[in-house]
């Protein structure tokens, strides 16, 4: 494994050597190991619905022009539904 040197904030520093002294991590590698972990996981998603995001996008413009709608009509029609729904 590479060694990394990194700077923490006091803050988080206390926080990494509670984690270890409370026995719910090893040691402080085990913590930054999770926290990357958690993080790649976080981008992974990102770029997932970044693509969701550009799918929705290329099938609305593929959908045809646009129309005026009115606001107040369409809150009361989605009203209505809701209603009729119960």
């Amino acid at each position: 494994m590479r060694t990394l040197t990194i700077s923490l904030t006091p803050k988080q520093a206390a926080r990494l050597q509670n984690a270890v002294e409370s026995g719910d991590y090893a040691s402080n590698s085990e913590i930054v190991r999770e926290a990357l972990r958690l993080w790649e996981h976080r981008e992974e998603l990102r770029v997932l619905e970044l693509a969701q995001m550009k799918q929705a996008y290329d099938e609305g413009m593929a959908s045809g022009e646009g129309q005026e709608v009115d606001r107040r009509a369409f809150l009361r029609a989605l009203k209505a539904e809701r209603t009729e729904r119960g």
